[in-house]
């Protein structure tokens, strides 16, 4: 018999000999419902289940491993403690669908179980929060929540619209136009709002939309109709609008830059997603599905270490889960075929610097910088890191690169200049090393030959 909840469904034997991780696992997925449908059993079940539901086999093992099979929607998740972060944080990624949140700290859980009751409604929502931090994902799930659900759900980055680009052009890549309404216009467009009709209208960044268009959305907004550049009558939508921002929507409102109007109408129902910092039993569960999400079907997925998640945990994520997925796919590469991500695997976005005390003692590396690649490993040399940070600015994406060459070349000066060695001791192919070295180069930072 088969337990059915507003979570997993999980069999009477694996809820019996899995007590301990299922019920933590169905506790969280409940709140929410994200992974209902999902369907747990113990490994030694012969069991028949939807395959093209998600089914997870558990096992109690002698060590911690995560297998997916080919199909992308069966896992065998073998564990060692039930009661350990690492194996919880694994079940809530295997659980959760494709773009639907993965969840387990109680400001997020609560945060969730509130959108759920929202998406029933149609009221405007305004999600405010850091970028980064997945305002998306929880639009999203409000969609595929609501009754609106198998209509279209279409997002718009209003950071996206050139602030170049004509007012005109922007009213008609929201409202529609008609053909010859303006130079260029040489076939009729519905625009993103009637794109949308029936279904779920996300504009992103709503802080970022000229003034000058704000007023037309409220219109939009009040009437439920929008008019078609170039037409003279109206057309009736029926669009639920979901607006998200990283400002501070009300200063903004007290400076000018955004209509008290629009900003009224909009927040009907205010909700929040924290940094993740703020929130860091959602980590783990993130890092796992960041994991899974980037490693191609049929190769062998590694488990992330209790270290590695501690480690993690300790980070202030600037960057929030974008950047956590940068830590991931980072550890993917220098994990190699490791079966396990551990602490040398894992590189953060900002490079490594000492803080000393009044003293001139020196202490612990300050909180959000690099782990070394290694403990038994030299740092490569300072002056490398410092001149590439110099003449590459400190944009995300050479500091990216340059803490990855970071790792890279510590090790291979500690292999003596030999790519072989370095390549096996990082996990990689000789020549998936001597295409990144390559790439440094090719990005100006400073690679000492090596010798095979």
């Amino acid at each position: 018999m088969d337990q059915h909840t507003d979570g997993l469904h999980v069999s009477e034997q694996a809820g019996s000999v899995n007590a301990p991780l299922v019920q933590r696992a169905d506790a969280i997925v409940g709140s929410f419902g994200s992974s209902a449908g999902t369907y747990v059993y113990a490994s030694e079940e012969c069991v028949q289940h939807d395959p093209r539901k998600i089914a997870i086999a558990l096992e109690r093992a002698p060590h911690n491993e995560l297998i997916r099979a080919p199909g992308g929607r069966q896992f065998t998740l073998r564990y060692v403690d039930g009661a350990s972060e690492g194996a919880l944080a694994a079940l809530l990624a295997c659980a959760a669908p494709a773009g639907t949140p993965v969840a387990a700290d109680p400001e997020s859980l609560s945060v969730l179980a509130l959108a759920e009751r929202i998406a029933a409604s149609d009221i405007p929502v305004l999600i405010n929060g850091p970028t980064g931090t997945g305002k998306e994902v929880l639009s999203r799930f409000i969609h595929d929540r609501s009754r609106r659900a198998d209509k279209p759900f279409i997002a718009i980055n209003c950071a996206a619209m050139p602030e170049t680009m004509p007012e005109t052009m922007l009213e008609a890549l929201l409202f529609g136009h008609q053909k010859g309404a303006f130079t260029g216009a040489n076939a009729a467009s519905e625009g993103f709002f009637r794109a949308a009709d029936g279904g779920t209208l996300l504009l992103d960044e709503i802080a970022e939309m000229p003034i000058s268009l704000q007023a037309k959305l409220l219109r939009a907004l009040q009437e439920g109709e929008v008019l078609p550049l170039g037409a003279t009558q109206p057309v009736k939508v029926d669009v639920r609008v979901i607006a998200c921002a990283n400002r501070d929507l009300p200063l903004e409102v007290e400076e000018g830059r955004f209509r008290a109007d629009l900003y009224y109408r909009l927040n009907v129902f205010p909700l929040s997603l924290g940094a993740l910092c703020e929130r860091p039993e959602d980590i783990a569960p993130l890092a796992f599905a960041m994991m899974l999400r980037h490693v191609p079907r049929g190769m062998n997925t590694p488990w992330i270490s209790d270290a590695a998640i501690a480690l993690l945990a300790q980070h202030t994520w600037p960057g929030n889960v974008r950047e956590l997925e940068n830590v991931v796919r980072r550890a993917l590469l220098l994990a190699g075929d490791a079966p396990e991500i551990l602490p040398q695997h894992i590189v953060f976005d900002r490079p490594a610097r000492l803080v000393t005390d009044r003293n001139g003692a020196q202490a612990a590396p300050m909180q959000g910088t690099v782990t070394p690649i290694n403990p038994a490993v030299p740092a490569a040399p300072a002056e490398i890191v410092a001149d590439d940070m110099g003449a590459s600015g400190a944009k995300l994406s050479n500091i990216v690169q340059i803490s990855e060459a970071r790792a890279i070349l510590a090790t291979l000066e500690a292999c003596g200049g030999s790519r072989v060695a370095a390549a096996r001791q990082l996990g990689i192919s000789e020549r998936t090393l001597r295409y990144r070295l390559a790439s440094f180069r090719e990005a100006g930072i400073a690679v000492a030959g090596g010798r095979r």
